[in-house]
C-alpha cells in the first residue's frame, strides 16, 4: 500500500465542477392562435432541463419560463416549434417616464405595457424635475422653511 499512496500523491483526478446556473425568469413573446399552439409551445419548453415552471398567457402572447435555464436555449426551443418568437419587448406603463414617445408606444402591446426603448427613459444627466420645482419661487406650494 505504500507504493499506491506514493503514486496517488502525484496522480490526482479531479473533475472540474460545473457552475450552476442562476434561477431566472425568461419572458418570450410568441403569437399563439389556438389551444394546440399553446400546448405545443408549453410541452416543448417544459421538457428542457432545469425548467421549473411554464406559464402561457395566450391573450398577451406571452410565455414565462422560470428555472435554471439559459434564455437563448428557451428562445431557440420555442422557435423550433415553428412559431415566431422574440424576447418580451414590453415594460409596464408606470415604469416608463415618457410612455408616448414615438418608438415606445405600440398599438400591438398588451394593455398597460409600452415598448422598452431608450427614448422613453429619462436622461441620466437631466436633473429631476420634481426637485427643481419643489424649491421654486414661482411655486406657491413650495417649501416654506426659509
Amino acid at each position: 500500500m505504500g507504493a499506491l499512496d506514493f503514486l496517488s500523491d502525484y496522480i490526482t483526478i479531479s473533475t472540474p465542477r460545473k457552475k450552476r446556473k442562476a434561477m431566472q425568469t425568461v419572458d418570450i413573446k410568441v403569437k399563439m392562435d389556438c389551444d394546440g399552439c399553446e400546448r405545443r409551445v408549453k410541452n416543448a419548453v417544459s421538457n428542457l432541463k432545469g425548467v421549473k415552471q411554464v406559464d402561457v398567457n395566450r391573450k398577451q402572447s406571452r410565455v414565462t419560463v422560470t428555472g435554471y435555464v439559459e434564455p437563448n436555449k428557451i428562445l431557440n426551443k420555442v422557435k423550433s416549434t415553428g412559431k415566431r418568437a422574440e424576447f418580451w419587448p414590453y415594460v409596464p406603463y408606470n415604469l416608463v417616464a415618457y410612455p408616448y414617445v414615438a418608438q415606445a408606444y405600440d398599438k400591438k402591446a398588451p394593455s398597460g405595457y409600452v415598448k422598452n426603448v431608450f427614448q422613453a427613459l429619462p436622461s441620466p444627466n437631466a436633473p429631476d424635475e420634481k426637485f427643481i420645482s419643489l424649491f421654486s419661487d414661482e411655486n406657491p406650494h413650495a417649501c416654506s422653511i426659509m
